[in-house]
């Protein structure tokens, strides 16, 4: 029958053509309807309609699928940092002379070893916070002299004068002055170099605010070990004060020169991290927080964040728009980890927000829909709208009336 209705058409269209006008407008009909039925279809596929979040299905199309879980999601961000240890400062060395012995840069100096020798001197570190001020030893006596049994009868307009004394003369000898005996020294400066000075062995006096003559005694068997003149006092450029142990950094002066607070630098023996942190997005760097930080070889290592610079400042040699930044300290507590490393570039991977107990899908699970946003698809071809949030280590957060923890979702392919 198909065959005979073709040839009646056939037939018919030889025999009566169209109108000129009625055959423009069946070619135009015939290409709206297949407008309408293509939007249609894609409405369908891409979920347009539907007030409860889901649109009707479409034939379902091949690609893999996964369940909606429930879990926190965390933002993690890397920024550059350098490993080393940390800024180099200079020595407080109060020795005048010339420098005789310098040590290498990077070596490492603890309590009682000699930082360097100035007119062959030794100059020592010891451990504290109170800068050396002032010489420390027994005080020097004063002299009072003693006033004879009776005065003179010399009238107070007459010149001074002693005649020699004669055979029979009764006046008093003249007496020399007599000397106080030395007094010990106060401070708390004298306990802060006691305390070193017990540490270093040479004990037999009490550590407390007052150099006694026992103090006196250990310090002579101190310089006798250092191959001093034992005077039994401390001069004002004899010792150098340092929280701790120290990292001998550059020396500010060659053998030869005279000797001055810029002798020598030093650092601590700690390695650390520091980064110059964008001012504006240094919300992470708080006190205390934890970090991962990125070894050259890729090997993670823990860091904690120990301080952050008050000062925002224009990165050195950058153009005019380029961002201030604050430095961040970051110490790393197993300084084993860090193996032989001293110095080089590193990255800190840090939490920027978190989203705990939230509903997650991968991120190549999201579909974007025709009328704007994203929106998911179950196996059954169905587009269910779906809002997001914090995307993180390639799994996005969701959200929607149509959400469920366990609904299964396909990734297309």
């Amino acid at each position: 029958m198909s065959d005979t209705f073709t040839d009646a058409t056939d037939a018919t269209a030889a025999t009566a053509p169209a109108a000129p006008g009625r055959r423009r407008s069946r070619t135009v009909l015939l290409a709206a309807s297949v407008v309408v039925v293509g939007a249609i279809a894609s409405a369908g596929a891409l979920g347009l309609g539907g007030g409860d979040g889901e649109a009707p299905a479409a034939p379902p199309r091949a690609g893999s699928t996964v369940a909606v879980t429930r879990a926190t999601l965390v933002e993690r961000t890397k920024v550059e940092g350098t490993l080393g240890y940390g800024n180099e400062i200079p020595l407080p060395v109060k020795a005048t002379g010339t420098v005789t012995w310098l040590p290498e840069a990077g070596a490492t100096a603890e309590r009682g070893d000699t930082l360097l020798r100035v007119d062959d001197r030794p100059v020592a570190l010891l451990y504290g916070t109170l800068p050396m001020y002032r010489e420390l030893g027994m005080t020097t006596g004063t002299a009072t002299p003693e006033a004879p049994d009776t005065a003179p009868s010399t009238p107070p307009s007459a010149p001074p004068s002693t005649p020699p004394k004669q055979d029979g003369d009764k006046r008093p000898a003249t007496t020399a002055p007599t000397i106080a005996p030395p007094r010990p020294l106060q401070g708390m400066d004298v306990l802060q170099f006691e305390s070193n000075l017990a540490a270093l062995g040479y004990t037999g006096f009490t550590v407390d605010e007052k150099f006694t003559s026992a103090t006196e005694r250990a310090v002579k068997r101190w310089q006798k070990s250092l191959d001093l003149p034992e005077t039994g006092r401390i001069g004002l450029g004899d010792v150098v004060y340092a929280s701790g142990r120290i990292r001998i950094g550059q020396a500010g002066v060659r053998l030869g020169a005279a000797a001055g607070e810029n002798a020598l630098t030093y650092t601590g023996t700690t390695r650390k991290v520091v980064v110059d942190a964008s001012a504006e997005e240094a919300a992470w760097a708080v006190r205390g927080a934890e970090v991962t930080v990125g070894l050259p070889d890729g090997s993670p290592v823990k860091g904690r964040v120990a301080s952050v610079g008050r000062e925002a400042t224009a990165p050195e040699g950058g153009a005019g728009g380029a961002a201030p930044t604050v430095p961040v300290t970051i110490t790393v507590p197993d300084q084993r980890a860090l193996g032989r490393l001293e110095g080089g570039p590193v990255t800190v991977e840090y939490v920027g927000r978190k989203r705990e107990d939230v509903l997650t899908v991968p991120v190549a699970a999201l579909v974007a829909l025709a009328e704007g946003g994203h929106g998911l698809e179950t196996p059954e071809g169905r587009f269910v709208a779906a809002r997001t949030g914090l995307f993180a280590d390639g799994m996005v957060e969701v959200s929607g009336p149509a959400l469920g923890e366990g609904m299964k979702v396909r990734i297309p392919q």
